[in-house]
């Protein structure tokens, strides 16, 4: 309400002539009132003062009285009321409008406190001009004659006076945290050098007090955080038409036993959460850039697993459009005042190697490197995944896929299993490579996924990155990725090394709902997604017998014709059979 009496021409001053007297009481009301004297029982027909609903009950008569007037060019707070015009020559026609209002509905007004036609003036105790909001300079003098309070009483005084101030004085909180020690219980009141200087330096930045401006609709609104070691301090900002920065509101406020052990990129959370609390109306309205050190936005948004108090943030900022700004970016005497009130604690500060620089910057960790690559043919398929670590370590993997599928689903598995074990070594920084363009650019939305069997893969894949957060995605020419290729073709065929090896094979796979928070999702979970290993020997005489006993495949040169070595092989498998994976002979049996 009294940021939208500034930035007028225009003001007249007006209080209403017996306050709630002017409002009459409902004749069934009337006895309800009654009170007893010496010369009979008389009770109120007008509203008397000192009813517990009197207040209330004036405003709603004064807004129904001025409802098409309030906000526009009328301002009205129980028996204040404020005319306002953006233009001189259009005072007098409002004025006559609400004169006329107050005459129909028969409300007088005390002439000996009413201001017509001037530029600024006393409302609800701060002094409103065009150009913005001032403090009354009454309440500066009342603390600038202050002596030092001798005594808890007198510092409660001083500390009142000064709550009334907040929106003008910046970190207030922190400016009277010396204070805080003497309002304890059991502690002697003893005013000490640090008291003194607190005192001093209040009584200093009231000599000069700033100007705060209404918002202008439309326009974004800045916010400047900051945390101390027990308070934290915010400014609202906006920029004029000729781009400076000009402040809205200063907030302030110390932090409970509690939130003092918070660590100090919580604290900037924490003072993020406090404006929204308190400048609620700012943010609904307005979108807003946040310019701190760090930001707390993505502390908060990219928690894998959040707390009680995490979430709680979490689902407020939620609700609003803020945008953060790196502090570096900005540059103004605004800034560099705001900075120089909230100074960092000598406990946050580096060393002087890393100038500009405090604890509260965020290491920014390298990502590991992540290749995939998948093939499928006529005789199965494989997935072959590689990750390279800061060190440069390189960490191979081989799948075999059990299932026939296409080449682009081989791919999408490829990349989802290289995305499981990222999320199980929670190895949140990944860039990842892949020579499909298929599935590369249908995953950052350049492509359309048209085929439905895709659709699931494409799906799964996405809630993987998304769950990791900081994840990039990039395409790669088949040539650079032969490492991944190599492991997928091996998987596929089962081609051995000289060296022993260890294949893990993906039996019946399915997209396992790893999100689900159903516990018999979690079950069925465990029964499609299995990871079996063998150590698969070469030159094992009896592996075609089993690969024909439990696929039908006979070997490459039964293919090609009958050889004598194929005769005595089919020969040798009439007399074998396979029980329970094992090649039983019972050639001798007969």
């Amino acid at each position: 309400m009294i940021d939208a009496t500034t930035c007028h021409k225009a003001l007249s001053f007006m209080d209403g002539s017996s306050g709630y007297n002017q409002i009459r009481m409902a004749p069934a009301d009337e006895e309800l009132t009654a009170f007893r004297t010496p010369k009979g029982i008389y009770c109120y027909k007008v509203m008397p003062f000192g009813l517990k609903n009197a207040g209330a009950t004036y405003q709603r008569a004064m807004q129904k009285i001025f409802d098409d007037m309030l906000h526009k060019n009328v301002e009205c707070y129980v028996d204040d009321l404020v005319v306002k015009s953006k233009k001189r020559e259009n005072h007098f026609h409002d004025l006559r409008k609400v004169f006329e209002r107050l005459r129909r509905y028969q409300l007088k007004m005390n002439p000996s406190k009413c201001a017509f036609g001037v530029t600024s003036g006393k409302f609800l105790g701060f002094i409103v001009r065009q150009r913005g909001i001032e403090i009354e300079q009454a309440k500066i003098d009342a603390i600038l004659r202050m002596p030092e309070p001798r005594n808890i009483h007198e510092l409660k005084s001083l500390q009142g006076k000064l709550a009334y101030l907040w929106r003008f004085i910046s970190n207030l909180a922190g400016r009277c945290q010396p204070f805080s020690h003497l309002m304890k219980k059991d502690v002697p009141f003893q005013w000490d050098e640090a008291c003194d200087k607190a005192f001093k330096s209040i009584k200093s930045y009231l000599m000069k007090p700033p100007v705060l401006v209404a918002p202008v609709p439309g326009r974004p609104l800045i916010l400047y955080i900051a945390a101390q070691e027990r308070s934290v301090g915010i400014l609202l900002a906006q920029k004029n038409d000729e781009g400076k920065e000009n402040a809205l509101y200063y907030l302030s406020r110390t932090m409970t036993p509690n939130e003092i052990k918070y660590s100090p990129i919580e604290k900037l959370c924490l003072a993020l959460i406090f404006s929204i609390q308190k400048l609620k109306h700012y943010f609904q309205s307005h979108s807003i850039h946040l310019v701190s050190k760090v930001n707390p936005l993505k502390y908060v948004m990219a928690k894998p697993v959040l707390s009680d108090r995490l979430a709680r943030w979490y689902l407020q900022l939620q609700q609003f459009e803020i945008t953060y700004v790196p502090q570096k970016a900005v540059k103004g005497q605004v800034l560099a005042d705001f900075l120089a009130d909230h100074p960092m604690p000598a406990e946050w500060e580096l060393s002087d190697d890393l100038p500009d620089e405090d604890v509260l910057v965020i290491e920014v960790t390298p990502p590991w490197k992540m290749y995939f690559d998948g093939a499928s043919h006529k005789e199965g398929a494989g997935a072959g995944v590689v990750f390279v670590t800061l060190e440069g370590e390189v960490l191979p993997y081989s799948f075999t896929l059990t299932q026939n599928c296409s080449n682009n689903v081989a791919e999408y598995q490829a990349l989802i299993l290289g995305l499981e074990i990222a999320v199980d070594a929670k190895q949140l920084p990944l860039k990842v490579y892949g020579d499909s363009q298929l599935v590369v650019n249908q995953l950052l939305g350049l492509y359309e996924v048209k085929k439905p069997e895709l659709l699931p893969y494409h799906n799964y894949a996405k809630r993987l990155m998304g769950w990791l957060g900081d994840v990039e995605l990039e395409h790669l020419p088949r040539k650079d990725n032969k490492q991944a290729d190599a492991l997928a073709k091996l998987a596929s065929t089962l081609s051995m090394t000289d060296k022993e090896a260890r294949i893990p094979i993906c039996k019946s796979w399915v997209i396992p709902p790893i999100f689900s928070d159903d516990e018999d999702d979690m079950l069925q979970e465990e029964e499609n997604h299995v990871t079996e290993v063998f150590e698969v020997e070469e030159e094992d005489w009896r592996q075609p017998l089993v690969d024909y006993l439990k696929y039908g495949k006979l070997p490459n040169d039964l293919r090609r014709g009958p050889t004598p070595a194929g005769e005595q092989l089919v020969s040798s498998i009439t007399k074998a059979r396979s029980i329970d994976d094992h090649l039983m002979d019972f050639s001798y049996a007969a």
